[in-house]
């Protein structure tokens, strides 16, 4: 297994494992089955394991396997405060209690702000005393590095970083999404500050390997270095000096085997230029089934009236490189979920974007047709609701 340091030169194994996706026996996880998978990681060298509070069941799950095993001490827990259900510091306590609780332990390694979307969320936390929260709770030992995961644009991505001394950070990340959300931008910045960089989704939740389309697969299939189309992208991310950490959510042994395997040799710097050509024929292949050709080159931007233009475009395109869901999902997290409102239902129409898009887009007229694509009825009426209880809004 291959480690790179966090900020504090404690070595982190850069395949981490994700706890949110292991096997049910019905309504429940298979404990017995989670268990093997844990300790083999274990055993093969994966220090760092990621939950979260609203994981249903894993934080006990892990909490038990490690205790009964005996290896608290030599692993790294990262788990996430639900900070949008988080009105003052007092239930923050409420929220931490409860989770030292479900994972037997008395402090938390890795301690993340959960689902940062907007700058405007972090200052809400300030208002109501987080920053001397965390103080008090480093202070007494019982979080040992704290951080934020983010699920919004880049530009509220690089406002979040530069807005506390964080010690870590976790961003979706992989080869497709290379200008979404944090993208590699916010990886860059993150790295220039010191500030080490977990990856979550690097698989974009395993439609890298199961949703490939049939072009993409044969490309992998006939390159000579014989990787898995899991493995070519776990090695894309760790080719990266920047990425710390890349997580995982293995639930089989093969898993398991497979992805520490690849991390037992993995290294920055070590793809080829035939290995990144072959990714980037890849990632054209998704793009290719795109409904706007829009690049995200940003000229269109800024809009007069806040419409995110490019991010609108994204959103839609991914309805169709992927499915519905993705598309309307990323939607969700990056528009409509941000502070600042920056829906396609403001434009008024100016003309100012098409002046200079470089692909000459009708812009004006697909704004629409991504806007009718992105919100039916069902997501129009719930939008207002989500709004006020992710962004605390009256």
């Amino acid at each position: 297994m291959q480690y790179r340091n966090d900020r504090n030169g404690v070595p982190l194994s850069i395949l981490g494992y994700g706890c949110m996706r292991f096997t049910k026996n019905g309504r429940s996880f298979d404990l017995g089955k989670a268990e093997q998978e844990l300790m083999e990681a274990y055993r093969l060298g994966v220090n760092y394991y990621d939950t979260a509070y609203i994981y249903s069941g894993s934080e006990a799950l892990i909490g038990e396997v490690f205790e009964k095993n005996g290896i608290r001490d030599k692993i790294k827990i990262a788990t996430k405060l639900p900070q949008y259900l988080v009105g003052s510091t007092a239930s923050s306590d409420r929220y931490f209690n409860e989770e030292l609780k479900r994972l037997r332990t008395e402090y938390i390694d890795y301690y993340l702000m959960h689902m940062i979307t907007d700058l405007a969320q972090w200052e809400k936390l300030e208002r109501i005393g987080m920053k001397e929260w965390i103080a008090d709770k480093k202070a007494k030992g019982q979080i040992r590095n704290i951080g934020f995961s983010y699920h919004g644009d880049t530009e509220n991505f690089l406002k979040v970083l530069n807005a506390y001394d964080w010690d870590f950070c976790q961003i979706q990340y992989n080869y497709v999404d290379v200008h979404t959300q944090a993208g590699m931008e916010g990886l860059k910045a993150a790295n220039a500050k010191g500030i080490p960089v977990i990856i979550m989704e690097p698989l974009r939740g395993g439609k890298l390997v199961s949703m490939l389309p049939a072009e993409a697969k044969q490309l992998i299939a006939s390159d000579p270095s014989g990787y898995s189309p899991a493995e070519l992208a776990f090695r894309w991310l760790w080719d990266q000096p920047e990425v710390t950490c890349v997580l995982s959510g293995m639930n089989s042994l093969e898993m398991v085997r497979e992805n520490c395997q690849a991390a037992d040799t993995a290294a920055a710097g070590a793809f080829t230029p035939e290995q990144h050509a072959l990714v980037q024929k890849i990632r054209d292949i998704f793009l290719n089934a795109t409904k706007v050709g829009c690049t995200e080159c940003r000229y269109c931007m800024p809009c007069p009236k806040g419409v995110n233009i490019p991010g609108i475009f994204r959103c839609y395109n991914l309805m169709f490189t992927e499915n519905k869901g993705s598309g309307r999902k990323e939607y969700m997290q990056t528009i409509a979920l941000n502070g600042d409102p920056s829906f396609a239902t403001q434009c008024i129409g100016c003309g100012k974007c098409e002046q200079h898009c470089p692909q000459h887009i009708p812009i004006r007229e697909k704004l629409k047709e991504a806007d009718r694509a992105l919100r039916p009825l069902p997501y129009r009426i719930a939008l207002p609701i989500a709004r006020r209880i992710m962004l605390h809004k009256k």
